[in-house]
């Protein structure tokens, strides 16, 4: 099958925010990380704001606190 890449990855994060649609977003989430896809900052930025507007905040802080790099977005 197709693998979805970056820019896909971001889209579906930011539709999960729009609609807090948590469970969908840590579905994604567990893709990326079973598809072995490391975060860069775009994606890692993708999966605070998901998180955020979802009302995750700790797991928002977390995926912050572990982003090896980080951007103005990011903070």
């Amino acid at each position: 099958g197709v693998e979805p890449n970056k820019i896909t990855i971001v889209s579906i994060l930011d539709a999960c925010a729009n609609q807090a649609a948590l469970a969908q977003g840590r579905a994604v989430h567990s893709s990326i990380v079973a598809g072995g896809i490391k975060p860069d900052v775009v994606v890692g930025n993708a999966l605070i704001n998901m998180y955020g507007k979802c009302g995750d905040i700790q797991e928002a802080y977390r995926m912050f606190d572990t982003m090896p790099d980080r951007d103005v977005v990011s903070w």
